[in-house]
């Protein structure tokens, strides 16, 4: 049997704690085997996750700290710019890296549920930061759907739905660039609403053809200049992309 290999990211993880508040549960689990986004299975330590109640179905995970939801965020934090406008708190992990970036110069959270908004103040998320940083952070309790940012934003960040994939994203995502007149967007899960309309269009991923689509969905969608991004589309597809 070859050996785990534990899941490594230079971006800051915070420190989670467990609790729980109205529908939400936060959990840490010592150890965990889970599958990246695009990358094989790997081991993490003191995993949080994040659970809400849903009636008649018990508990469902909605965010976690695993290699798939790092690795599905990584590009949009990684290309995080000037006022950057992320819609969907969750546990303020892509939040806090955008603003850790020196070309970040503010980071607007909206979250339509207050109670998430308490999960992250009950665990200390700004606490664990410089105070230059949390100088850049504004929390906004709203609809995303809704929300008019009273700047531009330079990069929307839209991650309000679950499970990741579904295509209602791209067109939610072209209101809420139009609301926050958004310069560049990052779609939690666009790789797989890429991969879908190439596979409906019966063409292979490359640059081309993800262009193409990128054009199709009118959204200045960051991450189509990465080398190998037909590739991780790919790969994001055959672990996650359920439908043929």
């Amino acid at each position: 049997m070859a050996p785990l290999i534990p899941f490594v990211t230079d971006l800051f993880i915070p420190r989670y704690q467990s609790c729980e508040v109205g529908r939400w549960r936060l959990q840490v689990v010592p150890l965990l085997l889970s599958a990246g986004y695009w990358s094989p299975a790997r081991l993490t330590r003191d995993t949080a996750i994040l659970s809400r109640r849903e009636v008649g179905q018990g508990y469902r995970t909605w965010m976690s700290m695993t290699p798939m939801e790092i690795e599905s965020q990584e590009i949009g934090v990684r290309a995080a710019t000037g006022h950057t406008v992320v819609m969907g708190m969750g546990m303020g992990w892509a939040a806090v890296n955008a603003a850790l970036r020196p070309e970040v110069t503010r980071v607007t959270i909206v979250e339509l549920d207050p109670d998430v908004i308490e999960v992250n103040r009950l665990i200390g998320l700004f606490d664990q930061l410089p105070a230059d940083i949390v100088a850049k952070i504004e929390v906004v309790n709203a609809d995303a759907m809704k929300y008019r940012s009273d700047t531009p934003a330079d990069m929307l960040m839209t991650d309000i739905w679950l499970p990741i994939n579904g295509d209602e994203r791209m067109e939610q995502s072209r209101a809420m660039a139009r609301n926050t007149c958004a310069r560049y967007v990052y779609v939690w899960g666009q790789e797989l609403a890429i991969a879908r309309r190439a596979r409906g269009l019966g063409l292979d991923l490359t640059h081309r053809t993800v262009a193409r689509i990128a054009a199709e969905f009118d959204l200045p969608l960051v991450g189509l200049d990465c080398p190998d991004y037909p590739d991780l589309i790919a790969r994001a597809a055959d672990k996650w992309l359920r439908e043929v």
